[in-house]
């Protein structure tokens, strides 16, 4: 039977054979007259229609994971609809680009010698795009092939600068992750590309250190490593990187065989270098038989202006579902855990608002000074490191309205709403700090102006969270890890029981807390009585804590987005228009810190924070009610 294929190369195309889908029908009815044709072209269509929609549905989530050849061929009693489709015998012309629709998925225009009814109905649906450089990319739907080699790689996966501290501790480690367990192909390419003189088996042995199995399970763990690092290449990029994509695209052909593939880009390179990577890899790497997909690392420019010019550049080469602006900080479960707990829980879902809801704190905070040793973020800070990614998106996240569906696309436009309705920020509503210490690593550091400390009350204009202050608070070098959304409800109006809090009436206030660090939990803050006689109140915690109530390994957050890089799943990285929004948030307040030298507070390393943080909190109302609650886990 034949598979579904698509291709735009150029060589010679195949001789035809008549559509199954025609020649299933006897000459009596193919010549029955204009009813009987009309009948058999709708049949065709329809058997084509099913078919790929039966594939689609199959390999939407891990198709990698499913046999190249149907096994239905071998079986007399399958419906012959099965082998209706003309997908494996549409070869498109070189000059010929495909279209994409809204949603990723690849559409083709068929030649003249297919069946004329297929082509017809092809051609109210696709359109031609008239651009002819860069040549023709599909970006979606895996590719199956009857004879496809058992050796051919189906998926290959470059990783840019993947001798950096980045790749080898994060990114080679997440990828053999994936491949453990299946997520990823057998036969996968995984190809290293720098510019330092080495082979394959450098880089083998260069990532091997870092590779584990996870803990919960371990079965055939050295077999595994085994197999991947078989599966794993070095390109030596030299000084020029067009010459380097070159061999990159030249090695990746030779492993995919004759096959179609698709491919994903990690560039994992500073700032400076991304542009001449991105575009060098848009001319010379991408396949033009699957899609393509690049990874870019965060801080996504330095400013507003440096980051639509980016920007504009990488879409003058790919198409916007091609690009995954990646946050790790993204990738925690506390981040999916936000729409599943606001929106499958009737009893939050009408709590969402400005009418319940007081004050939102979102809090992360790093007690090691690690980051400092980056070159990046001694240039970028905090604020263009930490806030206008991960704690932008976090707040977009928590505040958007509920999406039309869970596809990347519907919730990525409803989180570019929420950014665009934050109040502009003032300078008095914001605490900047800086790291004081006596180590020289730090103190090398800290002769500049850059914050390492930063928190901001926020407001978002709409009906739905007017006047509800956002309060973030992040920085590196405190007491402890913590990364936690913090929400506090409203007082109950006409309390019968106030008297029994005393004078502190923040102490009858409802908490809920998703916290991430230290310990994975979520935390229900409720006000009930005390066992015994009389009548004495006290406020106390609803637990779930991960650790008693999974015992699963946590997958890293590398792991995780991945993984719906894999799967086309976009809705945790940003679009190039919430980008644009982030930094419309941030840019009017940065300029005014350069522009006035404003000094950060400084602060002691362990500590927690400058003083004044506490104060703007208290300004916007937000009360600091961790002190008391929650300590005991």
């Amino acid at each position: 039977m034949a598979g579904l294929a698509v291709s735009v190369s150029p060589a010679p195309a195949p001789s035809f054979r008549p559509s199954l889908a025609a020649s299933r029908f006897s000459p009596r009815e193919q010549v029955a007259g204009p009813a009987a044709s009309f009948r058999t072209q709708v049949c065709g269509l329809r058997c084509l229609i099913a078919a790929k929609l039966k594939f689609q549905k199959t390999l939407k989530r891990h198709g990698w994971q499913l046999r190249r050849n149907l096994e239905v061929r071998a079986n007399d009693n399958a419906p012959d609809w099965l082998e209706a489709t003309p997908l494996t015998d549409n070869v498109i012309s070189p000059d010929a680009q495909p279209a994409h629709d809204s949603r990723g998925e690849t559409s083709n225009t068929f030649p003249d010698t297919l069946d004329s009814s297929v082509n017809e109905q092809s051609s109210m649906h696709h359109k031609l795009n008239p651009s002819e450089t860069p040549p023709p990319v599909l970006k979606e739907d895996p590719v199956l092939f009857d004879d496809q080699p058992e050796s051919a790689a189906p998926l290959c996966i470059a990783v840019i600068g993947a001798t950096g501290e980045l790749a080898r501790n994060k990114v080679f480690p997440a990828l053999f992750a994936l491949y453990y367990s299946g997520f990823l192909p057998q036969n996968v390419g995984i190809f290293g590309y720098s510019r330092k003189t080495l082979v394959d088996e450098d880089l083998r042995s260069m990532i091997e250190a870092n590779l584990t199995c996870r803990v919960d399970h371990h079965e055939n763990c050295d077999e595994k490593l085994n197999e991947f690092l078989k599966r794993t290449y070095y390109i030596d990029a030299g000084y020029d990187n067009k010459d380097g994509m070159v061999k990159l695209n030249s090695r990746m052909s030779h492993i995919e065989g004759n096959c179609a593939a698709n491919r994903i880009f990690y560039l994992a390179v500073p700032q400076e270098a991304l542009l001449d990577v991105a575009l060098s890899l848009a001319d010379s790497a991408q396949t033009t038989q699957g899609w393509n997909r690049i990874i870019i690392e965060k801080p996504f420019g330095f400013t507003g202006l440096s980051s639509h010019r980016v920007t504009q550049s990488l879409l003058s080469r790919f198409e916007e579902e091609q690009i995954y602006r990646i946050d790790h900080l993204l990738g925690k479960d506390l981040i999916e855990n936000l729409t599943v707990l606001r929106f499958s829980n009737l009893v939050f879902e009408p709590l969402w608002s400005r009418t319940y809801i007081r004050n939102v704190q979102v809090i992360f905070s790093e007690e090691t000074a690690a980051e400092i040793k980056g070159r990046y973020f001694g240039n970028y800070g905090i604020i263009r490191d930490i806030v206008h990614s991960h704690i932008l998106q976090t707040i977009a996240l928590f505040a958007m309205e509920p999406p039309v569906s869970l596809d990347g696309e519907d919730i990525r436009n409803e989180k570019v709403k929420v950014l665009r309705s934050i109040r502009k920020l003032e300078l008095e509503d914001v605490v900047l700090g800086q790291l004081k210490d006596t180590a020289v690593k730090v103190d090398k550091y800290t002769k500049s102006l850059t914050p390492t400390y930063f928190a901001a009350a926020m407001y978002i204009d709409n009906a739905r969270w007017d006047g509800v202050p956002f309060l973030i608070k992040t920085g590196i070098g405190l007491m402890e890890n913590r990364a936690e959304i913090r929400i506090q409800f409203r007082h109950v109006p006409g309390n019968i029981y106030r008297e029994r809090f005393g004078h502190d009436i923040d102490l009858d206030t409802n908490e809920l807390i998703l916290r991430d660090q230290p310990e994975e939990a979520i935390l229900l803050k409720v006000n009930n009585k005390v066992p015994g006689l009389g009548l004495q109140l006290d406020a106390s915690e609803l637990n779930l804590l991960y650790r008693d109530r999974y015992n699963v390994e946590v997958p890293d957050s590398y792991e995780h987005l991945l993984l719906d890089v894999l799967d086309g799943d976009s809705h945790l990285f940003m679009r190039s228009d919430e980008v644009a929004a982030a930094w419309n948030v941030l840019t009017p307040v940065i300029h005014e810190i350069d522009q006035n030298r404003v000094a950060p507070e400084l602060y002691e390393a362990g500590g927690r924070g400058p003083v004044n943080a506490y104060y703007l909190a208290a300004k916007h109302g937000v009360s600091n009610l961790h002190s008391r609650f929650y300590c005991k886990i």
